[in-house]
């Protein structure tokens, strides 16, 4: 078996694979737009964070296949949309969905009491049961997924990018904790320590302050300054300087709250070991 090949930063652009063997081959940060796969054996392969936007599947086997992240329709499956089907099914699962697409000032305060009370606190609380009795376990990875604590501090990076920095106009927002997702550029001042790992407490303590500073700015929030725009921050960093409408912005955080909250659950569902039966 011949040593395995690394292309490191390079322009690749038209090359041909053709009867070759890639098994267990690693595609990271690249951009293949109008890419075309053509009796290709992709059984088992992981596609994380990739963007499939007009792809198109035809004439292929599938079987177990999963889609789980943010869907915009049309999903087409032998020429029928699905979307409907999962948006009904999605908020009849989890009917505070719902809630969480508001259209005005006090509709976003409404959604923020829903994310914090009806969403995350159950599992918080649930969190703290399994902390007390094995904490290393809230630092454990699922299927290559962040630990419950790394998505808790990657959810208050966001805070930090999109209302500190976007909506109150500070420039290096960021706490030592926060987590960017894993392809973000690195930009100076922006903390990237995911080997860290904190106690439950001070993760949720770090998120407490976070999540004041949303609510203030939710209890100051007018329906016009929501139909406006931000003011571009000073500096660079991420989101970029520029003008964001304030419903987008605001949107986002709802957004990367419900979802991580289910990618949460999900993996606690994995570490947690269900109880067993119970005595006759």
């Amino acid at each position: 078996m011949s040593e395995p090949r690394e292309f490191h930063s390079e322009d690749l652009t038209g090359t041909r694979f053709v009867r070759s063997r890639m098994p267990g081959a690693f595609f990271h940060e690249l951009r293949m737009p109008g890419t075309t796969f053509h009796d290709v054996d992709l059984s088992g392969s992981t596609f994380r964070s990739v963007g499939l936007v007009d792809v198109r599947v035809v004439g292929s086997h599938l079987k177990g296949l999963s889609l789980d992240g943010e869907v915009e329709g049309p999903l087409l499956v032998n020429g029928i949309d699905v979307t409907p089907y999962v948006d009904a099914q999605l908020e009849e699962r989890h009917p505070e969905r719902a809630l969480l697409r508001p259209q005005d000032a006090a509709g976003f305060r409404r959604a923020w009491d829903v994310i914090e009370q009806d969403v995350w606190a159950p599992t918080i609380e649930r969190a703290r049961r399994i902390a007390a009795t094995d904490p290393d376990r809230l630092h454990a990875s699922v299927g290559g997924e962040w630990s419950f604590t790394q998505t808790l501090r990657h959810l208050d990076f966001a805070l930090d990018c999109w209302v500190s920095r976007v909506l109150m106009g500070i420039p290096l927002p960021w706490h030592d904790l926060d987590l960017p997702w894993d392809e973000a550029e690195p930009v100076e001042g922006m903390p990237w320590d995911k080997e860290a790992r904190p106690d439950l407490e001070t993760v949720l303590a770090n998120r407490a302050e976070h999540h004041a500073v949303m609510r203030a700015v939710l209890d100051d929030l007018t329906d016009e300054q929501l139909a406006g725009e931000t003011t571009p921050v000073d500096g660079p960093g991420h989101p970029e300087a520029r003008a964001y409408p304030v419903r987008m912005v605001l949107q986002v955080v709802l957004d990367e709250e419900w979802w991580h909250h289910r990618f949460a659950v999900r993996d606690l569902d994995a570490l947690e070991p269900s109880p067993g039966p119970s005595a006759s």
